[in-house]
């Protein structure tokens, strides 16, 4: 090439990268003189992480010096409940009682045993923590004899359809897994075909209790002590065979496990001589109870009052039941004379119960040495305006999270039971049973009771 040529290409490609160069500078990606930025911007420090995010505070706890209501203001408050034309004719039964002192400020026919409806829930739940404590779990197991499988109920009526859910209250046991674990011991002992029973003979006596009134089937499953979820019928239609059920989707999973299963599910206890195949276990106690108490689930009361009864000696019966309630409850020191126990979830309008032993009872377990039996049974009290029955009650008043309380509910009955935070900071335990107004007037009786009673006293600034 010549030199001519040399010199004029290397010339176009200067001005070319000169071109190039140019627009660069001009759009401030390399210096130059056509840059648009300041020469001395101030260089910013390279981020650094930030610290790890600050807990939240803890809430603050009640003050020691927090002001006893005055006991006069408060009897005051129960009186207008009483005369509150909302609740008629109806007998009221008002008790509040000094948390940290443990002295009743109301009396307010306190001692008089009246239809306590599902405040009946309280000391079954008294009860069953402090007689099998909060940590208690209950086993459905799976068992051989011969070439039979059968299916055992331990009281779990939460039981769900597959598998189980370990951080779950409702579901932690799943009769899938039992299947699957059974089906897989069957084949590692060269089983590969059975007959399938259901073993519910942990509970005794009917499934129907006769001081409920007719209607109320709506409302309570057959007890037995075995069920697939048994809070996935809030508005009723319970099935007629809840245990029987539930062996039918256990069988089916065992098949589903490639096990045969011949002929129907039979109905017989495990024999002696039945090995153990499997077992699930369900939530603790304390997470159980929460689940029934924040949602006033009348089945499974009454599964745990059969419980309370297994694990005090008795027989696993309605009877057996309430008499094992008040036997603990009488163990722990509570004065139960005038109580009438029929059942345990508060359905019979037999029931009879003074609101005093329901306030001492919350007393007790909110009281700074009542422990884990204690914290859990208040902690599975629905919370005014959060949750439970509680949740669209005391929205937008003083009680909206200051009331925490088991709400109970019949025709002619309305009552409540539990604790409240006053204004001033001060704990106090309450129980209140309106007892007796006209079938179609609950409504107003509620209203009564959070209106006249209830409210006032959350916001209650009257320290004596």
């Amino acid at each position: 090439m010549h030199k001519a040529q040399i010199a004029a290409l290397t010339a176009a490609t200067l001005v070319v990268v000169g071109a190039y160069y140019g627009l660069a500078d001009a759009l401030d990606l390399v210096p130059g003189v056509l840059t648009a930025s300041p020469a001395d911007y101030a260089v910013q420090p390279f981020p650094t992480a930030s610290a790890a995010a600050r807990e939240p505070d803890a809430a603050p706890g009640l003050a020691a010096d927090a002001p006893v209501p005055d006991a006069g203001e408060l009897a005051a408050l129960a009186n207008a409940l009483a005369g509150d034309e909302r609740v008629g004719k109806a007998t009221t039964g008002v008790s509040i009682v000094d948390v940290a002192s443990g002295r009743e400020l109301v009396d307010h026919g306190a001692g008089a045993p009246l239809t306590p409806a599902s405040s009946n829930k309280v000391p079954v739940a008294w009860a069953a923590l402090s007689l099998m404590g909060a940590d208690h779990t209950l086993r459905t197991t799976a068992v051989l004899d011969g070439s039979t499988v059968t299916l055992v109920g331990g009281g779990d009526v939460l039981l769900a359809e597959d598998a189980g859910d370990p951080d779950a209250a409702v579901g932690r046991a799943g009769l899938g897994d039992l299947a699957r674990q059974a089906a897989a011991q069957l084949k590692e002992q060269g089983v590969t075909s059975v007959s399938v029973a259901l073993d519910d003979t942990l509970f005794t006596g009917p499934t129907w209790n006769d001081a409920w009134a007719s209607g109320n089937e709506s409302w309570v499953a057959p007890i037995q002590p075995l069920m697939l979820d048994v809070t996935a019928y809030p508005s009723g239609g319970y099935p007629a065979d809840p245990a029987l059920d539930a062996a039918g989707v256990f069988a089916d999973h065992l098949r589903g496990a490639g096990i045969e299963v011949t002929g129907a599910v039979s109905r017989s206890a495990a024999g002696a001589e039945a090995t153990e195949l499997a077992a699930v276990e369900s939530a603790p106690l304390a997470d159980i109870l929460s689940v029934s108490l924040k949602a006033s689930d009348n089945t499974m009361t009454e599964v745990e009052g059969r419980l309370v009864a297994l694990a005090a000696g008795e027989e696993a019966s309605f009877a057996g039941a309430t008499r094992a309630v008040l036997g603990q409850l009488q163990a722990d020191g509570f004065d139960t004379s005038g109580v009438t126990m029929l059942d345990s979830c508060g359905l019979a309008l037999g029931n009879q119960v003074p609101a005093r032993l329901l306030a001492q009872i919350i007393a007790r377990a909110a009281a700074d040495d009542a422990g884990t039996a204690g914290r859990s049974l208040i902690a599975a009290l629905p919370v005014g305006g959060l949750d439970g029955t509680l949740d669209d009650r005391y929205v937008g008043t003083a009680g909206a999270g200051a009331v925490r309380a088991k709400t109970g509910s019949l025709d002619t009955v309305a009552s409540l039971t539990g604790t409240v935070v006053t204004a001033d900071g001060r704990l106090l335990a309450f129980s209140v049973i309106v007892d007796g107004f006209e079938e179609g007037g609950l409504y107003s009786a509620r209203l009564a009771i959070d209106d006249a009673l209830l409210t006032p006293l959350a916001a209650c600034g009257c320290g004596g």
